[in-house]
Order: C-alpha cells, then sequence, then structure tokens
C-alpha cells in the first residue's frame, strides 16, 4: 500500500481564502483601534494636564502667589493668575507626559496621523478667581 500524507489543492486553496477573509476583517478593526488608543492617550493625557494644574494651583494658594514663579518636582513652574501659564515653563514644567510634543499650551500626541487635532490645549485663566480651560481634540487620532 501507498500512504501518503499531506494536504490536496483543494484543501491548501480553501485555507488560503479563508485566511485572506479573515484578513480582511480583522485588519480595519485593528486600525480602528490604534485610532481608539491615540484617543484615549489624548484623554489619559489631559487628566493628567488637568491635575497638574489642580497641584500647581493648590500650591500657589498655599505660598500666596498670584503671578510668579512655584517649584513643582525641581521643575519652575510660572504662575498666572494663580495657574500655571501656558507658556513655556508653565504647564509644561508642571504635567510630564510621554509621548507628547507641547508648543504654547497645546500638547500634540507624537505619531497622530494629525498631531494638531490629536491634541490637548491648555489655557491660562485670563483673570483672577478664574479657571484655567482645557480643550480635547481627538479628530486627528484616527
Amino acid at each position: 500500500m501507498n500512504n501518503q500524507k499531506g494536504f490536496t489543492l483543494i484543501e491548501l486553496v480553501v485555507v488560503i481564502v479563508i485566511l485572506g477573509i479573515l484578513a480582511a476583517v480583522a485588519v480595519p478593526r485593528f486600525v480602528n483601534m490604534q485610532g481608539d488608543a491615540r484617543a484615549a492617550a489624548v484623554n489619559g493625557a489631559a487628566g493628567a494636564i488637568k491635575g497638574a494644574g489642580a497641584i500647581a494651583h493648590a500650591q500657589a494658594l498655599v505660598k500666596n502667589v498670584t503671578a510668579g514663579t512655584i517649584v513643582m518636582e525641581g521643575q519652575n513652574v510660572t504662575i498666572v493668575n494663580g495657574y500655571p501659564a501656558t507658556a513655556t515653563g508653565g504647564i509644561d514644567n508642571a504635567v510630564d507626559v510621554d509621548g507628547f510634543t507641547f508648543s504654547a499650551g497645546v500638547f500634540s500626541l507624537d505619531g497622530s496621523p494629525t498631531p494638531a487635532t490629536c491634541s490637548v490645549t491648555y489655557a491660562q485663566p485670563t483673570g483672577a478667581n478664574l479657571a484655567p480651560t482645557y480643550t480635547i481634540q481627538t479628530a486627528g487620532c484616527f
């Protein structure tokens, strides 16, 4: 008797077709998951920035500083109206978010399709007894 072991050509073609269908379905979902992950990173950074702003504000209140400089974790943080300044040396020194580029109050996610719209924008208060504003943009994350 001749015992041959192996797959027939039809079996191999069926397996390749099934793998192709799975790949066609899985790849778009995987790409969408990357966008969701980038949007989640931006939202997480927004939380960190808000928290750092609140901690800096609390320290400024304790030290009675409405305009000037405080020290947080060894970093000088410029304070304007009781909160970190938008300019370099303000909120960017108060928070440490890896994977983001800071420029003029905007923390843009590195590696996103459109960093300008995959970002968190911080704006210092415009007057005394006002709070800073935070703008979260995730449209450019996808």
